[in-house]
């Protein structure tokens, strides 16, 4: 699986790092990832998974783009309000890279359709702002031995974590919690969103290229007012419903 002469040119910045190089940009280009959410955080996740070379990027939401929506998820514009989010940001991705392939996948992910849809791709990337739908994204990501990483923001902070089976992501929140805020109740500033997107591509771009140390059973998390950031790591819950021992 070699380069064109375009691609060489494209991912020239990848290719003389030393921890990507050749090698690396080959993986990308060999990888699967599925992007569950294509809101606040899955746009600029994928938006720079796509430019970074990944080969095949799914997109999971059953949601169309609001107006509201622009305020933080860069992928849209005001033309795509009202489409199907995974057909307006496949779009918008393959113009920014047209050797990457993208499979919109415009349904919601649920306790019945999760396993069979992680089941298709190497790694998997959480965006969402619903509890329910994050158990499920873990559970199905246990089952079938996929790595996860999650990310969630709110009013000015955000969180970026990677999990790999056990512990898994319901180590750290075993119940919904019953204060869950959404952004849409308490707000969320808008370039938040863009930062943990972000990082949460980093990550993932990592894991593939086996680069430097992934936040493997970490939480790393950022508050946007005071500029602070730390790292906190997350144990194996021996209750846990999902990863813990029969």
């Amino acid at each position: 699986m070699g380069f064109s002469t375009e691609e060489v040119e494209r991912y020239a910045r990848h290719l003389v790092l030393r921890e990507i190089g050749g090698q690396g940009q080959q993986a990308l280009k060999g990888a699967r990832v599925l992007v569950v959410g294509a809101g606040g955080l899955g746009a600029p996740a994928s938006l720079y998974l796509a430019a970074a070379g990944v080969g095949t990027i799914g997109l999971a939401d059953a949601d169309t783009v609001s107006l509201s929506n622009l305020q933080r998820q860069v992928i849209y514009s005001a033309a795509d309000v009202g489409r199907e989010k995974v057909i307006a940001a496949a779009e918008h991705l393959l113009a920014l890279n047209p050797n990457v392939a993208v499979d919109p996948l415009p349904h919601a992910l649920t306790a019945k359709n999760a396993e069979a849809l992680v089941a298709d791709y190497d790694l998997i990337l959480d965006g969402t702002d619903d509890f329910s739908v994050r158990f499920c994204v873990n559970a199905a990501c246990v089952a079938k031995g996929k790595t996860l990483v999650t990310g969630a923001i709110g009013r000015w902070s955000g969180q970026v974590g990677i999990f790999s089976g056990r512990p898994c992501y319901q180590c750290l929140v075993p119940d919904i919690p019953p204060d869950a805020e959404t952004c849409s109740a308490v707000g969320v500033v808008g370039a938040l969103a863009g930062v943990i997107g972000s990082m949460m591509a980093l990550e993932a771009v990592k894991v593939i290229t086996r680069a430097g140390e992934p936040l493997q059973d970490r939480l790393l998390i950022y508050d946007g007012l005071s500029g602070v950031s730390r790292t906190v790591r997350v144990g194996a819950d021996p209750a846990c419903t999902v990863c813990g021992a029969a």
